[in-house]
């Protein structure tokens, strides 16, 4: 089922997620299912259940191939619930955002360039992965979700904040992600 995608200004983007305690059930994979679906009709990149209104530290993300970031590498399909961020250095990449959550606006945020990543699968095995570039940008922007920031409270210059269709007008007609 395609859930609505809450839009910034709505009170419930900003609330810190509950982890989620309970896994491998009927209805986690029915909502991990509704994620993907929900976030492959809006064209995204990810999806974190806050942005449909479920508060809970569940993250979804993954693209062989996305139209907001044509450039971008692949990322492999994950589900990644509780997460926890550990960062691998202090080197920080500066690059283009864009979200569901905020559609039609982009905006240059800085993020870290390598990371680990931990947290559980739907089924509650655990994900332990070291990843670097787009994938770490994409993991820090959902994760983000889960403590109530979206990326435009990360923007430094909003010289480098705009609308999609002024800064892209290749990319107009896609959906944000």
């Amino acid at each position: 089922m395609i859930h609505p995608i809450l839009k910034m200004g709505d009170a419930r983007l900003l609330r810190v997620a509950e982890p989620v305690s309970v896994f491998d059930t009927p209805e986690l994979h029915r909502l991990i299912g509704d994620m993907f679906e929900t976030m492959h009709a809006a064209g995204g990149a990810g999806l974190a259940a806050p942005q449909i209104g479920v508060n809970l530290r569940l993250v979804i993300f993954g693209f062989e191939k996305v139209a907001r970031y044509p450039d971008a590498p692949p990322v492999p399909p994950t589900v990644l619930i509780n997460p926890v961020i550990t960062l691998l250095n202090g080197a920080m990449e500066e690059g283009w955002e864009g979200c569901l959550s905020v559609p039609g606006l982009r905006g240059v945020v800085a993020r870290h360039a390598r990371l680990r990543y931990t947290g559980f699968d739907a089924k509650g095995a655990p994900i332990d992965r070291t990843v670097e570039g787009f994938h770490a940008r994409v993991v820090q922007h959902e994760c983000d979700h889960l403590d109530g920031i979206l990326y435009p409270m990360r923007v430094r210059d909003f010289t480098r904040f705009g609308f999609t269709e002024v800064l892209f007008p290749e990319l107009t007609g896609q959906p944000d992600d």
